[in-house]
């Protein structure tokens, strides 16, 4: 039988379009074909995670960006860059991380077709649709750690009462999505390049990720 392909709002779910037993690569195939959100009709593509399936750290940030949507691939534009600058520096290994976000489509506005894409924020609802994708990730990759990139990240990870700036550079322990977890969040890389003090603010960054890596270590 083939999934719906449209949900009312309180019925969206990725649910029917992850399949079962399957390995990181198969679940990347079968979320090019998700529909059980709108995002999908907007978006050049589905952006998956990304990394290796025995990861110790996985690294979930909110939604893929204007080139992550163009690429197809998680972190690719400047917060992913600034993002791997401040992983080397606090001593992870970018190249070792799986990365992925907890929405799968780019959400943007657009005043006229060749303008540029303004991200938009994805819904707590748009983000619950998109857990089970997250789940199958997780129930994958089973890392060690999970860093927590951002505000909507956490949200759709620890809740809508979530606030970074109370809880980053923090260790959590936490049951996600039916798994113990630890984790440690912190700042969205690209909260950092809006910053007014940009370099404090990336300082702030590469120290919350030392709380990470002294766990890994």
């Amino acid at each position: 039988m083939t999934p719906r392909t449209t949900f009312p709002e309180d019925r969206y779910t990725a649910a029917p379009f992850v399949p079962d037993r399957a390995d990181l690569t198969a679940l990347r195939e079968a979320a090019a074909g998700c529909r059980g959100c709108p995002l999908h009709r907007d978006a050049t593509q589905t952006v998956f995670g990304e990394g290796a399936a025995d990861a110790r750290v996985m690294l979930v940030g909110e939604q893929p960006g204007d080139q992550e949507d163009r690429q197809g691939r998680p972190f690719v534009g400047p917060a992913g860059q600034l993002l791997d600058r401040a992983l080397a520096e606090a001593g992870i290994d970018p190249g070792e991380a799986y990365v992925t976000n907890a929405v799968k489509h780019f959400k943007f506005t657009q005043a006229e077709p060749r303008k540029r894409r303004i991200h938009k924020a994805p819904t707590l609802r748009e983000a619950a649709a998109c857990a089970p994708w997250l789940a199958a990730e997780l129930a994958l990759v089973e890392p060690e750690l999970i860093v927590v990139l951002g505000a909507t990240a956490g949200k759709a990870l620890l809740g809508s009462s979530f606030k970074v700036t109370e809880v980053r550079g923090t260790v959590l322990e936490r049951e996600i999505h039916g798994r113990p977890e630890r984790l440690v969040p912190t700042v969205h890389p690209s909260s950092v390049l809006r910053a007014d003090d940009r370099e404090a603010a990336y300082q702030g960054l590469v120290a919350d990720l030392d709380v990470a890596a002294r766990l890994l270590s």
